[in-house]
């Protein structure tokens, strides 16, 4: 890395501490106060733990599970694992509310469905479900209870500032003057090409915000600037469809740390082809979305409740966070299945401490979602240093790696602290992005892979990924992409920088955003876009009047190879003025033309592909004529 790169990288993790040290702890260190709840609040940590989701006797799966404290005043009670037709006189009562008249709808994957009340539900009451399950001559009567949680509002709780960005740390376009996407400065020239283009996301933090495609030589291809500082984060590639797609999450990030909002898939088009929102009555958290075969789509969930926390020395009237895994039918919007850390981890392997106050707690801060093909959901703990690998159907925990509780003896340098994006290889090793900070406890941030032995309950670290030369501490936030060669690709979290190394360890690429920015993750992918939109054009007759300046880009497009400009007196005579090379997101020309001062001259740009064919054409402008000074 060249010492420019190096000084803005050190000036950057300055600048970064104060919204990273936010992210990270789900602190506000005093950015908002807490209103705190009105009288004692209801006991909420559960005496045993967990809560399988079987219904004994069948092979359904239920949610909310069986004695679970944390189902939501608006969930559903979903049936996974038989035909809806399987599943007959359903019967839901609450102690407080009655009998709930409702719709059991099923699910677009035919293996079970989702009873709908018509009404909510009441904080603090237990609900008792009886149904009718099992094929015809095999029907087993069952029944369970659940209790609703008392929620804690967070419609007062302030989101991140948006200051303006100092214009050196933005890029600005003639033909798009709406978009100021932050700058990518590559330091270490790319040596994968390919591994395709880069991924990120623009806050929050400072200027504008939206999901990010860069170039590997940190040229922009995209920016979706989203209105009304609603943020994106986790801009990735996933297949939907039959197809590759990118998808993110948009919304708001709230000052403890997770976000509410929805989840997006865009085509090669960049039109919307579908918008994931969770169910239950909550908002879709930031952290993860993982869209599996047959149209599923795990997604994160933050559930902010009331909860007596004297039993561990916290407020009496207390509140938690407690988060949750969903598994949604993407083409229903029915929630499959749902699972909730309170239920099945004990709050006592928290490193993160306990308020004494009003301040929620973020005991555990869920990161990330693998879903694995044999069914089992490996997921990150930040705040319990741990990751879970899950059953998928019943939501027991097959094992832990790492934490207080590991199920497997830690080697040297294979325990975690604070970290992100726990992915399971095929393998069989477990990847990671080892935040180790925020408080710190590691030198440095790192990604790592660690080898799991089942029969000896050994981790052992086979590999690790510091970045080179200038040590970087991400305090939140971050990833550890594998690609198919087994390179890495690591989003270094609240030091909005990227690197790629190869499976050895040597450095493939590196780049990084400006001084105060934020990207919550960073992936390479191979990328082709066909933007629907028409190119953009802006032209202006240079002072000396005898020669005009065109400006041309296409947001999103990747195969333009070359610009025609077509000027002419009126918009109806345009006739081919120059070509240009596509040379960055925006293109320009400057061509002879004498013009006299009373007449207007219109400009056009056509987008070529490399064989010389016409790929889309902008609109006709009017070229600004120089001011004449007096």
């Amino acid at each position: 890395m060249n010492r420019k790169g190096l000084t803005l990288l050190l000036l950057a993790a300055v600048a970064w501490v104060v919204v990273a040290v936010l992210l990270g702890t789900g602190s506000l260190s005093g950015a908002h106060t807490f209103v705190a709840p009105g009288g004692p609040s209801p006991a909420c940590l559960p005496a045993t733990l967990g809560h399988g989701a079987e219904l004994p006797g069948t092979t359904v799966e239920v949610s909310p599970a069986p004695e679970t404290d944390t189902a939501n005043q608006d969930t559903q009670v979903s049936f996974l694992g038989a035909p809806v037709t399987d599943i007959q006189q359903v019967s839901v009562e609450g102690s407080r509310t009655g009998y709930h008249y409702g719709h059991l709808y099923g699910y677009f994957q035919g293996d079970g469905g989702s009873f709908v009340p018509d009404k909510p539900f009441k904080a603090g009451e237990r609900v008792v479900v009886r149904a009718l399950v099992g094929p015809p001559g095999g029907e087993h009567r069952s029944s369970f209870s659940f209790r609703v949680a008392t929620p804690y509002p967070t419609g007062g709780i302030g989101g991140f500032p948006n200051p303006e960005a100092p214009p050196s740390s933005y890029q600005s376009f003639a033909s798009a003057p709406g978009l100021h996407p932050p700058a990518l400065e590559v330091t270490s020239p790319d040596l994968d090409p390919k591994a395709g283009d880069v991924m990120m996301t623009a806050g929050p933090g400072p200027g504008q915000f939206g999901p990010l495609i860069y170039s590997p030589q940190g040229r922009l291809v995209w920016f979706d600037h989203l209105p009304n500082a609603r943020n994106a984060l986790n801009l990735s590639v996933q297949r939907y469809e039959g197809q590759d797609d990118l998808t993110w999450w948009q919304g708001k990030v709230l000052g403890l740390g997770f976000g509410e909002g929805e989840d997006v898939v865009m085509d090669p088009n960049y039109q919307t082809v579908a918008t994931i929102h969770a169910g239950n009555g909550y908002e879709a958290d930031l952290h993860d979305f993982q869209i599996v075969p047959g149209q599923v789509a795990y997604i994160t969930v933050y559930n902010v409740m009331r909860c007596d926390l004297s039993p561990v020395k916290g407020a009496r009237n207390g509140v938690i966070i407690d988060t949750a895994v969903q598994a949604l039918d993407m083409k229903t919007g029915l929630v499959r299945w749902e699972w909730h850390s309170l239920d099945h981890v004990g709050v006592s392997e928290s490193h993160a401490p306990v308020p004494t106050n009003a301040t929620p707690w973020d005991w555990f801060h869920l990161n990330s979602i693998d879903p694995q093909p044999d069914g089992h959901v490996l997921i990150s703990g930040r705040s319990t240093w741990a990751s879970y690998q899950l059953d998928g159907s019943s939501g027991g925990i097959l094992w832990r790696l790492g934490g207080t509780r590991s199920s497997f003896t830690m080697g040297p340098g294979a325990e975690t602290a604070w970290q992100h994006d726990a992915r399971m290889q095929p393998d069989g090793t477990v990847t990671l992005f080892d935040d180790g900070s925020n408080p710190r406890v590691h030198y440095q941030s790192r990604g790592v892979r660690v080898a799991i032995d089942p029969e000896r309950r050994t981790a052992t670290l086979t590999r690790v990924y510091p970045h080179p030369g200038s040590p970087l501490v991400a305090d939140s936030q971050g990833n550890m992409q594998t690609l198919a060669d087994e390179s890495v690709v690591i989003g270094w979290g609240a030091v909005p920088s990227v690197s790629q190394f190869a499976k050895g360890g040597a450095l493939l690429f590196d780049a990084h955003m400006p001084p105060g920015m934020s990207s919550y993750r960073a992936f390479r992918f191979p990328w082709v876009g066909h933007p629907l939109s028409a190119p953009s054009v802006s032209a202006r007759v240079l002072a000396t009047g005898d020669s005009t300046a065109v400006f041309a880009s296409w947001n999103g497009a990747t195969q333009v190879a070359s610009w025609r400009v077509l000027a002419g007196a009126s918009s109806a005579s345009l006739a081919a003025r120059a070509t240009m090379p596509d040379s960055g997101f925006e293109s320009t020309v400057t061509y002879p033309d004498t013009y006299p001062e009373d007449k207007v001259e219109y400009v056009a740009v056509q987008a070529l592909g490399g064989a010389g064919e016409v790929l889309g054409t902008s609109a006709t402008v009017e070229a600004t004529k120089p001011v004449m000074k007096p």
